[in-house]
C-alpha cells in the first residue's frame, strides 16, 4: 500500500516535539521537505502577527520552501487558547489527509500537543465574578500573589508553570475556586484517552550543558537580529506589558529594559536564565507523556542529519498499518494511538 493510501485510509499524524533551541523547526523543515508534505506549528507564542523574532517565526524563505500553518493566527492584543488551536490545528490535519499528506506537527507548547493528540480536558465554563476578583487580586497584591496561592491549593500544577504565566495561574485558581477540586487533579481524572490519530511522536533531547549553550546562542542572534526594536515597536503600537503575548520570553525581559527596571545587561541575563528553566520545563512536561520515542542529538549534528533519523523512524511507522486489517475508528477504539516501537 502506497504512503498517500495509508494516509487518506488511517488518517495518522506524526508530531516532532522538545525544548526550545533544540533545533526542532530546522529538523523539521528538513524533514517536511523529504516527505513533501506541510508543517503545522505547535507553539502558542507564534500564533501572535507581528512578533517574529522573540519567538523565533520560521523565515518568510522557509514558509516559501514549505507550508507553516497555525501561525500569525491572530494579534497580539487577542485571546488565543488552547481550544482555539486544537480547532485551527484539526481542520488543517483534516485537510492534509485528503490530500493525502502526513501532518507534521512540530512544536514546544506541550499542552497544545497533548489537547490535539488526547483530547482537551472538559472544566467548568469561565465565571466572570471570579475572574475579575483574581485580576484585582494580582493588581494589589503584586505579580507573584497568585502564584503563592496557586502553590499552596496545587502544587504539582504551580511546578509546572511560569510565576509569571498569569493566565493559567489564574485559571487554575478559578477552577479551585469553583470546584473545590485542584486543576491537576481534574486532569488526572479526565486522563486525556480521547486519541482520535494514529500517532507517532518523537521526542528531541540533547545533554543539558549542550542544549544551553543552544539557548545562549539563540538569545545572542535573536537580540542580533532585533529582539530590543521588535520589543519597542510592539510597544509603541499600544501592546502593553500585561497582555499574555507580551509576557512570552525576550518581549517580558526587555520590556522592563525599556521601561527603566533595569539594565540592558541584565536583560540579556534574565533572559537567558528565564529561557533556561522553561527549556528545563519543556522536558519535564514531555517526560511525563506516553508513548515518545526519543531522539539524543549531539550538538554537533546538522538538521539534514537528524532528519534522515525522523524519516526512517516515519517509514517504520506507516509500515505497521500496511498488513493491519482494521479501519481506522475501530483501531482507535481497541487499542491505543500512540506509536512507540
Amino acid at each position: 500500500m502506497k504512503h498517500a493510501d495509508i494516509i487518506t485510509t488511517w488518517k495518522p499524524v506524526v508530531t516532532i516535539v522538545g525544548p526550545t533551541a533544540i533545533g526542532k523547526s530546522r529538523i523539521g523543515l528538513e524533514v517536511a521537505k523529504i516527505l513533501n508534505t506541510e508543517i503545522l506549528t505547535a507553539d502558542s507564542r507564534q500564533v501572535y502577527r507581528e512578533m517574529n523574532i522573540g519567538t523565533d517565526k520560521p523565515t518568510l524563505a522557509e514558509q516559501q520552501s514549505i507550508p507553516h500553518r497555525l501561525i500569525d493566527l491572530v494579534d497580539p492584543d487577542q485571546s488565543f487558547n488552547v481550544g482555539d488551536f486544537r480547532h485551527h490545528a484539526t481542520q488543517e490535519i483534516s485537510r492534509l489527509h485528503t490530500q493525502g499528506l502526513l501532518p507534521l506537527v512540530i512544536g514546544g507548547t506541550g499542552l497544545y500537543i497533548r489537547a490535539l493528540l488526547r483530547g482537551l480536558c472538559p472544566g467548568p465554563p469561565a465565571n466572570r465574578l471570579i475572574r475579575n476578583e483574581l485580576a484585582q487580586e494580582a493588581k494589589t497584591q503584586g505579580p507573584t500573589f497568585l502564584y503563592e496561592k496557586l502553590q499552596q491549593v496545587d502544587p504539582d500544577l504551580a511546578q509546572r508553570l511560569h510565576p509569571n504565566d498569569q493566565p493559567k495561574i489564574q485559571r487554575a485558581l478559578e477552577v479551585y475556586r469553583i470546584l473545590g477540586t485542584p486543576l491537576s487533579v481534574v486532569h488526572q481524572q479526565h486522563r486525556f484517552d480521547d486519541t482520535p490519530y494514529p500517532c507517532l511522536l518523537i521526542g528531541l533531547t540533547m545533554d543539558r550543558q549542550a542544549l544551553y549553550r543552544r539557548i545562549e546562542t539563540r538569545v545572542e542572534w535573536e537580540i542580533h537580529k532585533g529582539l530590543v526594536q521588535e520589543t519597542q515597536s510592539l510597544m509603541d503600537r499600544g501592546y502593553h506589558r500585561e497582555l499574555g503575548s507580551m509576557k512570552g520570553l525576550g518581549y517580558r525581559q526587555f520590556a522592563g529594559y525599556l521601561a527603566g527596571e533595569y539594565s540592558y545587561e541584565e536583560a540579556v541575563r534574565l533572559l537567558k536564565r528565564d529561557t533556561r528553566h522553561f527549556a528545563k520545563r519543556q522536558m519535564t512536561w514531555f517526560q511525563k507523556e506516553p508513548g515518545i520515542h526519543w531522539i539524543t542529538l549531539e550538538e554537533a549534528d546538522i538538521p539534514n542529519q537528524a532528519a534522515r533519523k525522523i524519516v526512517d523512524r516515519i517509514n517504520k511507522f506507516l509500515q505497521t498499518f500496511e498488513n493491519d486489517p482494521l479501519p481506522a475508528q475501530a483501531k482507535s477504539n481497541s487499542e491505543p494511538n500512540h506509536f512507540s516501537g
